[in-house]
């Protein structure tokens, strides 16, 4: 019997090979549709660029929820377009960083990517999965007549001397310039001073861990009917960090722990991110310290006098503080108090370190190399002066260029701080100031295909600490230990292969969104289907079925 079976379903060689045959073409459409268009050639820059042909490119750009910004974008567009009438030039906004990354992703699996977009190296290193998608930039830098500072420009942009040398070498991976940096900013600890004052501390010249730990839990004292002392209301969250992968990030930078390495190898579940863990969980449990994805924006809380302590980008500093420009709070729920903006928590106060981020700006390729020539000429625009001075004095972000730094402009805008609370508002410039004085003691992680999901992993490890604790769960080596191999299998750390160790492959295309999920798993589907079809009508056909 086990015979007979065994000859029924065998196939031939010759079937076997026309089967391997479909299989083969099959994996190959479904590639197509992981990486896009195949076939795009290298771009090369042309030797000119034809004014009488008509160009329409994309910008997908990002911005929070401001108004101004999207009307910097848009003046931006309308300058340029006046400078080259044959290109238009169509914005589309984000509010959110991962969902552009997850829209290009997609659109990298369909073919339809924006010429120009806003984003992070991190996820610049992701779309590199598809040959060819981003335009490596150094050529263009140095061409003489379309470069930075060529003599066919039509614009008076900086030359590559003139971009902030750190923040331009944080484009750079893989031994090319991927991208061009668009605003720089880093964290800033904004802090409620009259309640750590009321608290009887005094607010140290550099904030120490230690110190924001023992003011937070000095804070939870209660009067007896369930208030606060120091700010009489029923709700109090003393310590409140926004991102808690960069938490992770600098905690471990600032002890000189692993995370990664330039090579991809992943170091981040190791014995000083158990330490820090071990150290936040008490906190968690005592009510003192939560964060963004528990609680809510830190903002929120700081300006309803319920935070002391708000962790947050110096790109959010109009949302800080009882007179910020922008708030999510009835005017009925702010309290009065005096803000200060201070630099993140460290361990060695006298050795600080702290994360840059903030958006850089990447070319997608085409068939048309005039197309990526348009893209780069509008990439340019976004690098004058007047793009870069007005987009900077929205929020706490520095310009990229030391050309416009120097300006008369911008020193003037420095100068003016605290002449109103909108263009000059204090808390806004002292964030700008606060990244002006530390660009030297700024760090990024290593970009490689997969950091991205690193990065998540990173602050992962913090929130489900924090909420296993809240939750009452024990927190033990068995809970690290679980809690480590959570994270790898949640983001596929143990698919990856590199180096040793946990390591990421140039294979790893990080977490690829649902969507683009969606659509690989429909073509695999259908695929199966077909294949199963074919076989089936082999086997019928050899069998005289």
């Amino acid at each position: 019997m086990r015979k007979a079976l065994k000859r029924r379903f065998m196939l031939p060689g010759k079937a076997v090979r026309r089967l391997f045959s479909v299989l083969a073409a099959g994996s190959m459409l479904i590639l197509a549709g992981c990486h896009g268009k195949e076939g795009l050639q290298a771009f090369v820059i042309p030797e000119g660029f034809d004014e009488s042909k008509e160009y329409e490119i994309t910008f997908w750009a990002k911005n929070d929820t401001n108004k101004t910004q999207t009307a910097i974008y848009q003046q931006a567009i309308t300058d340029f377009e006046k400078l080259y009438p044959n290109i238009k030039v169509n914005l589309r906004l984000y509010t959110d960083y991962g969902k552009i990354y997850s829209d290009v992703i997609t659109n990298i699996a369909t073919g339809t990517t924006p010429n120009v977009c806003i984003t992070y190296p991190d996820h610049i290193a992701t779309y590199l999965t598809g040959a060819n998608q981003v335009v490596p930039l150094e050529e263009l830098f140095e061409d003489g007549k379309f470069g930075l500072g060529g003599s066919e420009v039509r614009f008076e942009g900086p030359e590559k001397e003139e971009i902030v040398p750190k923040f331009l070498e944080e484009c750079t991976f893989g031994g090319h310039y991927y991208a061009v940096p668009f605003m720089r900013s880093t964290e800033a600890c904004y802090v409620n001073k009259t309640f750590v004052e009321a608290l009887g501390y005094t607010l140290p010249e550099k904030l120490t861990w230690d110190f924001v730990w023992e003011v937070s839990e000095a804070a939870m004292a209660k009067d007896e009917e369930g208030n606060y002392l120091v700010n009489g209301q029923k709700v109090l969250i003393p310590f409140i960090y926004k991102s808690t992968d960069n938490m992770m990030i600098q905690m471990l930078k600032q002890k000189d722990a692993g995370y990664s390495t330039k090579e991809g190898e992943v170091l981040l579940f190791n014995d000083t991110t158990k330490e820090i863990l071990s150290t936040i969980a008490p906190h968690v449990k005592s009510g003192a310290f939560s964060t963004f994805k528990i609680s809510s924006y830190p903002a929120n809380f700081l300006n309803a006098g319920q935070c002391i302590f708000a962790i947050d980008s110096t790109a959010g500093a109009t949302w800080m503080g009882t007179n910020a420009p922008l708030t999510d709070i009835s005017e009925d729920k702010l309290v009065s108090f005096e803000t200060e903006v201070m630099a993140i928590p460290q361990f060695e106060p006298e050795n600080p370190k702290m994360i840059s981020q903030g958006p850089s700006v990447c070319i997608f390729n085409k068939e048309d190399s005039g197309e990526v020539l348009a893209s780069w000429l509008f990439t340019q625009y976004l690098l004058t002066d007047q793009v870069q001075i007005a987009y900077s004095e929205t929020e706490g972000y520095v310009p990229v260029t030391l050309k416009a730094r120097d300006t008369d402009e911008y020193q003037d805008y420095l100068a003016r701080c605290g002449e109103d609370d909108e263009l000059y508002y204090d808390v806004k410039i002292k964030a700008a100031r606060l990244l002006l004085d530390h660009v030297d003691h700024t760090f990024v992680t290593p970009v490689f295909s997969g950091s991205t999901s690193l990065r998540d992993a990173s602050g992962q490890l913090i929130e489900n600490t924090a909420k296993s604790v809240r939750r009452g769960q024990r927190f033990d080596d068995e809970f690290v230990e679980k809690l480590y191999d959570d994270m790898i299998s949640l983001y596929r750390l143990d698919q990856i292969r590199g180096a040793g160790g946990l390591a990421f492959g140039k294979e790893d295309l990080g977490s690829l969104p649902a969507t683009s999920v969606i659509l690989l798993s429909a073509l695999g589907a259908a695929w199966g289907m077909i294949l199963l079809y074919v076989a089936f009508r082999l086997i019928k056909k050899k069998q005289g079925y």
